[in-house]
């Protein structure tokens, strides 16, 4: 791994690419309108901004916005972009690296929040939140749930893509809550892999990171379309509040 974690210059080149339907106008304008709403007339703060696929929307809705990101690259890609140098960046770990003035809003999207690999640097970064975030300001979580139902007895490894040129899959250790996603992929008769560490996290565990933090929740969604969260949903979007007083 080098500076740039796992997403160095490699993965920053294709990224938007790879993750093409995460950047579609309807995908991103849900999130968009969501966030500019909890952001009303303050700043707004992404942990983990990559390549700006929600923060340049956002900051075009008049939000300002800062990012951080350990990922040089990834920041690199932004910044070239139309308004990406409105956009300051903090280069660091977002569990803890420190930015001027507070902040209406935090966010935390597309299960970014996993990219912290332990549950102390989990904790650390609701405890940095919390100390930029202004009073009544909000920090929100999109993850998924821990698809442990569709491991079988036995089994710890889960494929989310499979086709003749690469294949995708995810592994789980369920004692330390620890799990990778793992990428093959074959062009012009040579295979590449590549894989991720991330550590997945329950809501109930999420909320109990808040509350050391100081942090309570507000609300809890399905989606960004803000349908219930149930037991049968899939990812949730979560919102904490830093109380007034």
């Amino acid at each position: 791994m080098d500076q740039d974690g796992y997403f160095g210059k490699s993965v920053a080149a294709t990224y938007d690419e790879s993750s093409a339907e995460m950047f579609e106008p309807d995908v991103v304008n849900e999130v968009v309108d969501v966030l500019a709403e909890l952001a009303g007339h303050g700043r707004a703060l992404e942990l983990g901004i990559g390549t700006g696929r929600i923060a340049l929307p956002l900051s075009r809705r008049g939000i300002p916005v800062h990012g951080i990101d350990m990922s040089r690259a990834m920041v690199a890609r932004l910044g070239a972009k139309p308004g990406g140098d409105a956009i300051g960046v903090t280069i660091g770990d977002f569990a803890t690296a420190t930015v001027d003035g507070q902040f209406s809003l935090a966010y935390l999207v597309f299960n970014t929040i996993m990219n912290l690999t332990s549950q102390q640097a989990q904790v650390d970064c609701f405890r940095n939140v919390a100390a930029h975030l202004e009073p009544g300001g909000r920090f929100l979580i999109e993850v998924m749930v821990p698809e442990l139902r569709l491991l079988p007895p036995g089994q710890d490894v889960v494929p989310f893509h499979t086709s003749a040129t690469r294949w995708g899959f995810d592994t789980y250790d369920v004692a330390t809550q620890s799990m990778s996603s793992n990428y093959v992929e074959v062009s012009g008769g040579r295979g590449s892999y590549r894989s991720i560490p991330f550590r997945y996290v329950w809501p109930a565990e999420l909320d109990l990171m808040a509350q050391l933090a100081g942090l309570r929740l507000h609300e809890r969604w399905d989606g960004w379309n803000r349908r219930p969260f149930t037991s049968e949903s899939r990812q949730h979007v979560s919102v904490w509040e830093k109380p007034i007083g």
